[in-house]
Order: C-alpha cells, then sequence, then structure tokens
C-alpha cells in the first residue's frame, strides 16, 4: 500500500466533522478510491461503497427523494448496508453520473446517523443537472498523481532523510554530493515513471520500464474513452485538443496553439473542450499575464497560455524515439526541456497554486510566476547546462525588484545563491 499524503487530510476531516460530508475531486486513477477503502478499514466497523458507473441502478433510491430515511430504507433494501448509526461510512464513487445523490447529501449529512464521502473523477460534466448544492454540508479535498515527495516514500527513502533535505533547502546551502547525486537519480525516475499509483507500483514490483510504458498508455487511452464517452458535443475537439498537447509542450517556447489544430482554431470554439479537460483533471493550463501585480487574475490573457499533462510519466509515454532511455542517462533536456517543466507545473498545482507565465509583448518572458508573502516569486526552470544564461529573468529583476519577494532557478546543480537569484536543484520543486 503506497503512502499517500491524503491519508493524513481524511484523518483531519474524521477528527473534526460534525453534519458535513468530504467530496474528493481528482482526475480518474489518481488513487481515490483505494485512499477511502484503506481510510474506511482502519475507522470504521462498516463500509458501504456505491459506485454509480459501475451499478447505474443504485440512482433509483435518489429519484424524486430528498428525504434521508427513506433514501437509506431504499439503499438497504437494494442490499447495501449494514447501516449502523455512528459506525458507518457510506461512499458515493463517481459521484458526478447521479445528479441527485449529490444533491441529496445536505439531507444525508443534517442526518447526521452516517458518514458520507463523495468521490469523482468527471465532476465537472453534470453540473448542469445538480440542481442545488450542499453548500455548508460538504467539505472538499483535492487529489492528484504522487508527488515527488510521495515517490521518495515509495522508493524507501526515509522521512528523517527528506526532512534534512527540506531543512538544508530552506537553510539555501547545499545538499552534501552523494545525497544530490541520488536524488537526481530519483528525480529522473520520476519524470519516467510519473506519480501514477498503479504504474509506480508496477515499477517499484520489477523496475521494468516496458510494462511501466504499458501501464501509462492503458491510462492514456482510458482518458481518450472518456473523452469519447462524455465529452458531448465537444468530444472531437477535445480528444484533438487532448492529443496535441505534447508536441505543443515540445515546442520552443511551449505556448499552446489553436491554430495548429485547426486553420480557423480559436478559443471560442475551443472554449468548451479546454474546459471539459480541465475539469476532468487532465490538464493543467498556465495562462499569460503581463504584469507582475497581484491578484494575476486581474491581468491575465486568457487567449495565450501553455498546457501542461497531470503526470510527466504519461506525457513521457506520449512521446517517440525511446526517450526513457535518455532521461535515465541524464538527459534531461529532451524535447527542449518540456519534461522538466512539466514537472514543476504538476507539483505547482499539488501545492495549491493557480499556473501563470509572464510575457508582455513577447519579451521577457518568464516561466512561471506565483504567490509568496504578498508579493511575486519568480520560477525559471532550466534543464540544460546553460542554467545561469537566464536574460530575461536578469530585466525584470533590474526594473521590477520591489515587487518580487524570490528569483528561482531550477537547474541539474546543487544548491547555489548569486546575488538575488537561487538556484536549486530541480528536485527540491517537489520538496518544498
Amino acid at each position: 500500500m503506497l503512502k499517500r499524503k491524503i491519508y493524513s487530510k481524511l484523518e483531519n476531516w474524521f477528527k473534526n466533522h460534525q453534519k458535513e460530508a468530504l467530496l474528493i475531486k481528482g482526475a480518474r486513477q489518481v488513487g481515490k478510491t483505494t485512499a477511502v477503502r484503506e481510510f474506511a478499514r482502519k475507522k470504521y466497523k462498516n463500509f458501504i461503497e456505491i459506485n454509480f458507473e459501475q451499478t447505474p441502478e443504485a440512482k433509483q433510491a435518489f429519484a424524486q427523494s430528498r428525504d434521508a430515511k427513506s433514501i437509506v430504507q431504499r439503499l438497504s433494501l437494494m442490499g447495501y448496508g449494514p447501516f449502523e448509526a455512528g459506525k458507518t461510512l457510506v461512499f458515493f464513487d463517481e459521484i458526478q453520473s447521479c445528479p441527485d445523490a449529490r444533491t441529496a447529501i445536505k439531507f444525508l449529512a443534517e442526518d447526521g446517523r452516517f458518514d458520507y464521502i463523495e468521490s469523482g473523477s468527471l465532476l465537472g460534466i453534470n453540473y448542469k443537472e445538480v440542481s442545488s448544492y450542499p453548500v455548508g454540508y460538504e467539505s472538499q479535498i483535492d487529489m492528484y498523481p504522487l508527488d515527488f515527495e510521495e515517490f521518495l516514500w515509495a522508493k524507501g527513502v526515509g522521512g528523517d532523510v527528506i526532512d534534512d533535505v527540506k531543512a538544508t533547502l530552506m537553510a539555501l546551502k547545499p545538499i552534501d554530493a552523494f545525497t544530490h547525486e541520488m536524488l537526481m537519480r530519483h528525480y529522473r525516475e520520476y519524470l519516467i515513471v510519473g506519480g501514477m499509483p498503479k504504474v509506480v507500483a508496477t515499477f517499484i514490483e520489477n523496475s521494468d520500464f516496458n510494462e511501466t510504458i504499458r501501464q501509462q498508455r492503458i491510462i492514456t487511452e482510458s482518458y481518450r474513452l472518456d473523452i469519447a464517452k462524455y465529452a458531448g458535443t465537444s468530444k472531437t475537439r477535445a480528444k484533438r485538443f487532448f492529443d496535441a498537447i505534447p508536441s505543443q509542450l515540445a515546442k520552443e517556447h511551449r505556448r499552446f496553439m489553436l491554430s495548429d489544430l485547426e486553420k480557423s482554431g480559436n478559443m471560442q470554439k475551443y472554449e468548451d473542450a479546454a474546459q471539459w479537460l480541465s475539469d476532468a483533471g487532465v490538464a493543467y493550463f498556465c495562462y499569460n499575464t503581463h504584469s507582475l501585480q497581484m491578484p494575476f487574475e486581474q491581468y491575465e490573457n486568457r487567449n495565450l497560455f501553455k498546457v501542461y499533462l497531470l503526470d510527466t510519466g504519461l506525457l513521457c509515454s506520449l512521446w517517440s524515439g525511446g526517450i526513457q532511455w535518455q532521461v535515465m542517462q541524464g538527459d534531461i533536456a529532451v524535447n527542449e526541456g518540456a519534461l522538466t517543466e512539466n514537472f514543476v507545473a504538476a507539483e505547482l498545482v499539488k501545492h495549491g497554486h493557480a499556473l501563470h507565465y509572464y510575457d508582455r509583448k513577447s519579451r521577457n518572458e518568464l516561466d512561471f510566476l506565483i504567490r509568496e508573502k504578498q508579493l511575486v516569486s519568480i520560477l525559471e526552470i532550466k534543464s540544460g547546462n546553460d542554467y545561469k544564461k537566464h536574460t530575461a529573468l536578469n530585466n525584470v529583476l533590474e526594473t521590477d525588484f520591489d515587487s518580487i519577494s524570490r528569483s528561482i532557478v531550477f537547474c541539474k546543480s546543487n544548491v547555489e545563491k548569486c546575488g538575488d537569484i537561487i538556484y536549486m536543484p530541480l528536485y527540491a520543486a517537489g520538496i518544498v
């Protein structure tokens, strides 16, 4: 069983919730169901799991009923149970397939006899069909593929070692050479394997990259099938959009060009497709902002954006040419460094940051901006050996220094501070 950070969030909900259900959001196959099952095994006498995609007949229990007692009775008549007050967790999986169940959460949670957890991979697809959201009766958390720290746990790296590395990074001191070398090796493995739980478990079990890639391609194909099944009138453009992410990222400047998908492609045509991919959690959108002021959203241009895949392992498997071997040999600059940039983007999302890049009139482009201490921090990603060449960053520091908290260049090198610029190893983006 893989150690996941979500268990501490589930524990916190268990200790502190009163009449409040928990909704876990996240893309398919990131481990939501496994986490809930393991949590229920440890905390509850009774566990009732209802998957509305696998057992659509369960939806009948919620049809034209908002009364908690009636719903529980109907579920019991269908064979679900036992329902024992104070000792039972009810898990509604793929709840987006039953909008009536989402509406009924308010009444079920208010009833208070049982605990409820909901989960959904495609929660955005039926939002128009939910007549009333359970505001005030539902807390929400997001779940993602394993981050780099969780991957290190899976590889057997001790928590005390990771804590020492964190403390050293925060103190802006160099990591000792052996530790740095080993962490860079684990980092390169993570770029290839990624954080999808089944893929990680497969790799940990036998270190077979061919089987790892096979599992990754099964997952990406399942995402394509979801698009075909659920994306409605947007499915053709959503599939075209999804399939273009690897090639768009491999371009030098990585800006996603809708005109590459079709001659008259624009955001008006592709807005629904883009929103579907975002709602499904498989794509992370990084929008342009032309100012180093906050809030970033006030200055963003949503017609200019980059798109990252939720997982570097899946991205790696979609590129041809056997780049896995190149990466393991130390060439992490493959495809213009797109893999390393995707890694940082995904880690930022997992740590609660919205994604923005800076570009003003096609000059001084900066990879990522994040908010720190009410100021802007700049993150530049360098996968090659020339990581100290960053003209855009230098220009911005000369003119906008007062509005900037930190300027960090993530690179292959160890920790170093040169003037106002901090150089951090790439793996640090997944640890601190």
